[in-house]
């Protein structure tokens, strides 16, 4: 360590801004109008999913909203999980012939990733994938969203993840352009999502929280509590909105986690990891799962492959977290333990714990680990707590198995 150089041992520098405006709580999305009048939108693209936005009501009431306020919109529907290039072309197409000047998001990340990369291309002049290989997104489309899904956090956040149809696979943008002008977020309109959906979103979010908590730098204790505590709260709340749908209160309690998860309040000052995410994007973009499924399965494996590198870490969120006794003679137990805890709190929820319950294929491997760390634009390795390269990634991969 060089004279002066704290970097190892004290919080991270740090810019933290997070302007988007949030509106919580029942019904509240019949003022979507209202709100995309008060953040300058006068014609608006409405971006959704599949059928369910329509068949709730949803949709109707978006539009009664916007009529109400006398704002003009179109439409733009189809949006799936591991949402695609294709669509978003589609959508700024749209949008530069509309001369669309706001896009609302109905639905959960996967629509509000796709209206990000739609808002980022529609003003710039090359082509949208540029920012997903590391071109900088400086100005975008405002955006506002009408959450459905707790899971993703793109509601509270300027990240954005699409899919690459040549090739499959998945690639993630990020910058300030692109968080939402506004979030309106009632939990009771995720009360009809499936049990499968509802447990992804859980594991997502809990994802979203180890990536962060896994960190290199020294002493950054409010971040510490800050991720324990959500994390506590998924692991109490997760199973009573699993069990019973109509549970307001819990699915109001891991609606706003999610938010808080991944808006990085509790990734500021510190270094962060987003392995387990990377990994996963291959699976997802190749089979199609359900990208909570998939980290359900990765995170446990990453975090196994990764112990030794911070055994310590690895033992305070079993701890803290798991409520796992400390072996000080052997913390390496303890931290193992932590792991497992993990894995039967994914199971109970009805996550998958291996690479067939995916649907995925051990012949693949050499193929998703490649593309985990070339792909499009990578360089050979993956990861911030630990540096993986490709034969590190496929031995993780057969962890899964």
């Amino acid at each position: 360590m060089e004279a002066g150089d704290f970097s190892l041992f004290y919080m991270d520098n740090f810019t933290f801004y997070s302007p988007t405006y949030f509106v919580f709580g029942k019904d509240e999305e019949i003022n979507a109008g209202h709100y995309v009048k008060r953040f300058g939108g006068s014609k608006v693209l409405i971006h959704f999913g599949g059928g369910s936005a329509q068949k709730s009501g949803l949709l109707d009431k978006i539009r009664s909203s916007l009529k109400n306020e006398g704002i003009r919109f179109v439409e733009l529907g189809g949006v799936k999980p591991n949402p695609r290039d294709s669509l978003v072309y589609e959508g700024i197409n749209l949008c530069r012939k509309e001369n669309i000047d706001f896009i609302l998001a109905v639905g959960g990340g996967s629509v509000i990733d796709s209206a990000k990369a739609i808002a980022a291309g529609a003003v710039y002049d090359g082509d949208f994938w540029d920012y997903y290989e590391g071109k900088t997104v400086d100005k975008a489309l405002p955006i506002g969203t009408v959450l459905t899904i707790s899971a993703a956090g793109s509601e509270g956040s300027g990240d954005s993840v699409i899919t690459k149809e040549k090739g499959m696979f998945k690639r993630a943008t990020t910058g300030e352009a692109l968080r939402p002008k506004f979030s309106i977020l009632d939990p009771a309109l995720t009360q009809t999502l499936p049990a499968y959906q509802t447990a992804c979103g859980i594991t997502d979010i809990l994802a979203h929280l180890y990536e962060r908590y896994l960190t290199n730098t020294k002493d950054v204790e409010v971040t510490d509590r800050m991720i324990e505590a959500l994390m506590l709260t998924m692991i109490k709340e997760g199973p009573i909105a699993v069990a019973d749908s109509n549970d307001y209160q819990s699915r109001a309690n891991i609606m706003w986690a999610g938010m808080m998860a991944h808006n990085n309040s509790c990734g500021v000052g510190r270094s962060q990891d987003w392995t387990s995410h990377n990994i996963e994007h291959e699976l997802s973009a190749l089979y199609d799962c359900a990208h909570g499924a998939g980290l359900a399965v990765v995170m446990p494996a990453v975090f196994t492959y990764n112990l030794k590198h911070d055994v310590m870490r690895f033992a305070k969120v079993a701890v803290r977290v798991w409520g796992v006794e400390m072996d000080f003679e052997h913390p390496e137990v303890t931290a193992l333990e932590g792991i497992n805890a993990l894995r039967r709190f994914l199971k109970s929820i009805g996550m998958p714990g291996n690479f067939a319950e995916l649907g995925a294929k051990e012949e693949d491997i050499d193929e998703l680990a490649h593309k985990c760390c070339y792909g499009d634009v990578n360089t050979g390795t993956t990861g911030g707590f630990v540096t993986l390269n490709e034969d590190d990634v496929k031995a993780i991969y057969r962890l899964m198995l």
